[in-house]
């Protein structure tokens, strides 16, 4: 008999550090260091307006006379995120990620920004499925 297949809410990371659209692109990197991740969910009054990542940042830092401590996250974040519930299966969370090649999944519930789920957390959970599931 097969287990059922769990929810994104058990391989998230819960209360993600995020970010507000009119912080600088230099303040993004320093959180995303300081905190050792890749993926911020943007926030304007409260409610999601974006993913700025790694990449993001390191694009607009790499540009001729543009200065990361002026540019403000809402100039190189991703405007249109993809989101889900923290019920939502597993499966179907990675499939959306693959075939839209998304580096992350930010979990709403009630409008509020309750984890995210990014390909290394992917990968660890198909590390444990693996281990646990098919041994």
């Amino acid at each position: 008999m097969s287990k059922p297949i769990p929810p994104v809410q058990k391989y998230m990371t819960t209360s993600p550090i995020t970010i507000g659209v009119e912080q600088t692109i230099a303040h993004a990197r320093d959180v995303m260091r300081e905190h050792r991740i890749r993926h911020l969910p943007v926030l304007h009054g409260g409610r999601i307006v974006g993913l700025v990542s790694e990449r993001d940042v390191a694009l607009i830092e790499s540009l001729k006379d543009v200065d990361p401590t002026k540019v403000t996250v809402e100039d190189a974040m991703s405007q249109s995120p993809y989101t889900t519930s923290p019920d939502t299966t597993i499966d179907v969370v990675c499939a959306e990620m693959a075939e839209h090649k998304y580096g992350a999944a930010i979990v709403m519930q009630n409008n509020h920004v309750v984890g995210v789920f990014t390909t290394v957390d992917a990968c660890r959970t198909l590390a444990e499925l693996w281990a646990t599931r098919l041994k």
